[in-house]
């Protein structure tokens, strides 16, 4: 796992200077500077990552500490729909003087947190059903859904409901229930596209030539996004080659990079990324299962499958499978909140793993526990 994080992240610093040098120059910026931003947020994401990993282990997350933390994450999702900056259409950024973050980055791994917590207290007992429905409903469903409704972040919430199966599914939930759980979610979904124009509009995805100007209009960014991947062919044109990145698609450091780098890097490249969180999922699998017990579990697969589908989430809007959702792909894209949140994430399955790694039974610390007994 740490060695593909690691390979991941020097891979987005590579492409995030080729993706951004233009857009910089054209904002009389160093052709690095989205590059040094990165640099600083990779080390602050590192270092919090580290702190998850060595010195907070799992188990903190399944005692009542986890209220403050989702309590805190909470806090900041009402200031952003109070006080809130609205950019790309959306209001999902906080200024706190001179630090600018996206609170729901941080806010969904608190929430399938939450419902980890909220579902190891059922399995052992420490709640009824009626308390455990009431506390997922408070705690986790509508938090959510207040997520969706004032930042009209219908990824985000995606990528929260898919940790919430993840932990469901860890947690050996009964298949029926989680049928039903998948039923209210496909419901959900079609009722968030149909009764917004803003959201129906995206199924231009189908056709993006077809926006009613000739893929000038709000086909563009797929329409451009296509030609970056058709011009990269299987080998690319060569790392800083893009011509797509001279202004033609839009956000190519951010929700497009996956396209710069098929232009660049060629399906050779792609392949890469796609087999690298693939690993990615491999790897906290396996941590997952060697978790000591259920909690460690359910949060080391939820928090993995969460991770990789955001991944898989930023690829499909790139190469036109589902609809924009304005994700960022992990480790790669540029930003500070998206790349920090990560990095926890990726800290607290380590965390995990350390933990299970640990109670794992030696040969020596089996001999150590032998117990003779001589008859007499």
């Amino acid at each position: 796992m740490l060695l593909v994080v690691l390979g991941l992240t020097l891979l987005g610093f590579v492409m995030i200077y080729s993706a951004s040098s233009i857009s910089a120059i054209t904002e009389d910026s160093n052709s690095a500077s989205y590059l040094f931003d990165q640099i600083v947020f990779a080390v602050i994401g590192i270092a919090v990552g580290f702190v998850l990993w060595k010195i907070v282990p799992y188990g903190f997350w399944g005692t009542r500490a986890i209220w403050v933390v989702w309590g805190l994450a909470i806090a900041l999702l009402l200031l952003t729909a109070v006080m809130g900056i609205a950019a790309l259409g959306a209001q999902r950024w906080l200024v706190i003087g001179p630090i600018s973050l996206q609170p729901s980055e941080f806010a969904k791994i608190a929430i399938v947190l939450m419902a980890a917590y909220q579902f190891s207290g059922l399995r052992a007992g420490a709640s009824d059903m009626r308390q455990f429905i009431v506390s997922i409903l408070v705690t986790v469903a509508i938090p959510t859904f207040f997520l969706y409704s004032t930042q009209s972040d219908l990824g985000t919430t995606a990528i929260i409901a898919v940790g919430i199966i993840a932990v469901m599914w860890f947690g050996e939930v009964p298949l029926r229930v989680m049928l039903i759980f998948l039923g209210a979610l496909l419901v959900f979904a079609v009722l968030a596209v149909a009764l917004s124009s803003y959201r129906s509009d995206r199924f231009l995805f189908l056709n993006p030539w077809n926006d009613g100007e000739g893929g000038y209009g709000k086909g563009y960014q797929l329409v451009h996004s296509y030609y970056a991947i058709a011009e990269g062919g299987i080998f690319g044109v060569g790392l800083g080659n893009s011509r797509e990145k001279y202004l033609y698609l839009p956000e190519s450091e951010t929700d497009f990079i996956f396209s710069i780098i098929c232009e660049e890097r060629g399906l050779i490249g792609a392949l890469i990324v796609i087999v690298a969180f693939l690993v990615l999922l491999w790897a906290g699998m396996r941590i997952a299962r060697a978790a000591r017990d259920d909690f460690g579990s359910m949060v080391a697969g939820a928090i993995t499958i969460m991770l990789v589908f955001q991944a898989f989430l930023n690829i499909g809007c790139a190469i036109g499978v589902f609809p924009t959702t304005g994700k960022p792909l992990p480790f790669i894209s540029s930003g500070g909140s998206s790349l920090i949140a990560s990095f926890m994430m990726v800290g607290i399955v380590l965390s995990v793993s350390e933990d299970g790694a640990a109670s794992r039974e030696t040969p020596e610390r089996r001999r150590e526990n032998l117990r003779v007994i001589r008859a007499k």
